[in-house]
Order: structure tokens, then sequence, then C-alpha cells
């Protein structure tokens, strides 16, 4: 048994089926991509329809890459997120203006390349309220199934913001990134996909998975 219980979040939700089923599984989150480049991008409307339908025990992520204030009012206006999860290379001075617009929940995700890649982190105290550790990868901001470095992602935890992990993450090596690096929550797009359908998860990735993460 685990010593204490990890929080899961199924991300690239593109239907409202998916989303459910990992509600029913015991994802804590889902996650809902409305990244321009993103093969799991959805729209504002069909965001609403996904996170309305969600039960309340499970909240909707919205992962935005370099937003700016006006489109992620326009998207909040239409889809009732809980989260927003910025994957860009947004300053502590934007997450402080959404924090003060918006009231709600930040997430910032931490690209890990090298030892520098947590230079930043300090500077998002008091404003980030969970740091997202993803890995590396100069074509793609996120979902490329790349591990991240979890030695680096334990370091991270030292500076007090609670920790999710990403990056790679499948039913197989999840037990073991989980013991390595005693993350708050794990986060997984492409490792609980069916092959070649970005779009839509395999349920029993999703079950192995959540299974592995938060009982094992």
């Amino acid at each position: 048994m685990k010593s204490k219980k990890i929080l899961v979040k199924i991300c690239g939700i593109t239907n409202s089926e998916d989303a459910l089923w990992a509600a029913n599984l015991g994802a804590d989150y889902v996650g809902l991509n409305f990244c321009e480049s993103s093969k799991r991008k959805v729209s504002a409307e069909k965001a609403k329809e996904i996170a309305s339908g969600l039960p309340p025990f499970v909240k909707s992520v919205g992962v935005f890459l370099n937003p700016d204030l006006d489109s992620l009012k326009k998207i909040l206006k239409v889809a009732p997120l809980s989260v927003l999860q910025l994957h860009g290379s947004e300053s502590p001075e934007l997450l402080q203006q959404i924090k003060s617009e918006f009231q709600i929940p930040l997430w910032k995700a931490i690209r890990v390349e090298n030892q520098e890649s947590l230079n930043t982190i300090a500077s998002y105290a008091g404003l980030a309220d969970v740091l997202l550790m993803d890995s590396f990868n100069e074509n793609d901001a996120g979902g490329t199934g790349q591990l991240c470095d979890w030695d680096l992602a334990a370091q991270s935890k030292s500076c007090g913001i609670p920790i999710f992990l990403a990056g790679g993450l499948t039913a197989a090596n999840v037990e073991e990134a989980i013991e390595k690096v005693d993350p708050a929550g794990v986060d997984v797009a492409s490792g609980v996909e069916k092959k070649d359908h970005p779009r839509r998860k395999d349920l029993d990735q999703m079950k192995l998975f959540i299974q592995r993460s938060k009982w094992s």
C-alpha cells in the first residue's frame, strides 16, 4: 500500500465517454487541451459538454500554451473549468494577472531539460498551486511520451509547491516513478491512449494506470 493518496490526472480527453470512464475508474482530474497545435485540442463548446457531465468529485483542467487574458475570458465564459494549467513560457507576472482576474487555481508546467530548468521554480511561489514536471521536447510542449528526468523532478519538491509528475508515464512505469519522485499526483496522456488514436483513451490502460498509481 502507498503511504499517501496519489492524485491522478488523465489528460488529453476529447470526448464525454472517455471522461466518464476516467471518472468511474478513479481519476481525480481530466485534462482538456486548448493548445492550437495539439492533436488533442478541443473547442470551448466541447469542453463545456465534457466538463458539465463530470461528477462533482472530478475536476476539469484546461491546458493552455501562452494564453492571453482575452482568450481565457472567452473560454471560461463557456466552459466550467476548475483549474487552469499553463504549459508554455508564461511569466510569474502573467500568472499574477490570471489569478487576480479569474480567482481560479493555477498549475504551471515546467519542461525539464536540465538542472537549469529548475531555476525558474522559485519565481512561481505563491502563484502556482501545483507545479507539473514534464519532459522537454523542442518540437512539442507536451503529450510526447518522452520520460521526464525523475531525479530532477524529485529535486523540485524542495520548492514547497505540490508537484505532479508527467512525461512518458504508463501503467508499466508509474509505480517506479512514484517511488522515486514521491509526487502529489501523476499526469498521463499518450500513455493511456489507443494505439494510433491520440483522441481516444484505452480503457484497460486507464484502469491499470489508475489502479497502480493509487492502490498498488
